[in-house]
């Protein structure tokens, strides 16, 4: 009979407290949803970043391998030419059209080789790991005796022509470019050295 005492406003004042309390649940569960969403956002753009510096990363490792090739071909060519110098100052490796083509001379004869021949297939060989090392590889070698040495016999310079003069080497290749969609770029390694 307690039931039947209340008035109708009075059962109303009752159950709204839980009416209040599920509505508010409900708004939270929408809330939930709207910061994973918000979460799942954020961390999608951090993995965008975090992929283009992994990008950029890798481009600058390819850079940074092939001016370590470089460096490495202009030494070889140096002790090329240095362990032929009568080649060397001849003439023999002087060229401004690097890579060179062509069949190396046949060294397998009983004299060997004459130092022009040396020096040429040096040129060669040397083209060869240009094109293979480094892109779109172009170089130049000049050598320039001294204007004046010191006097060598006639038989010293057959064996061993002195160190007079120096030669300048340069590389040049292109480069991609590190920033999307630039302009590959050209890179010159140049050295200048006494064989």
């Amino acid at each position: 009979m307690a039931a039947s005492l209340q008035s109708p406003g009075e059962h109303r004042a009752a159950s709204w407290p839980r009416a209040d309390a599920a509505a508010t649940r409900g708004r939270q569960r929408g809330l939930g949803l709207i910061e994973v969403l918000v979460a799942t956002l954020v961390f999608s753009i951090g993995l965008i970043g975090l992929a283009g510096m992994l990008t950029t990363a890798a481009q600058a490792h390819r850079g940074a391998y092939v001016r370590t090739q470089a460096g490495f071909l202009a030494q070889a060519m140096a002790e090329r030419m240095h362990a032929n110098l009568a080649g060397v100052w001849s003439g023999g490796y002087d060229s401004g059209a690097y890579p060179v083509a062509g069949a190396p001379p046949d060294c397998a004869s009983n004299p060997g080789c004459s130092p022009a021949q040396v020096a040429r297939r040096d040129q060669l060989h040397w083209s060869r790991q240009l094109v293979q090392f480094l892109p779109a590889a172009t170089a130049a070698v000049t050598c320039t005796p001294a204007a004046a040495g010191p006097a060598v016999a006639t038989t010293q310079s057959i064996d061993r022509p002195p160190y007079s003069g120096t030669c300048s080497l340069t590389l040049t290749w292109v480069e991609h470019a590190l920033v999307r969609g630039g302009v590959p770029a050209p890179q010159t390694f140049a050295a200048v050295f006494q064989p």
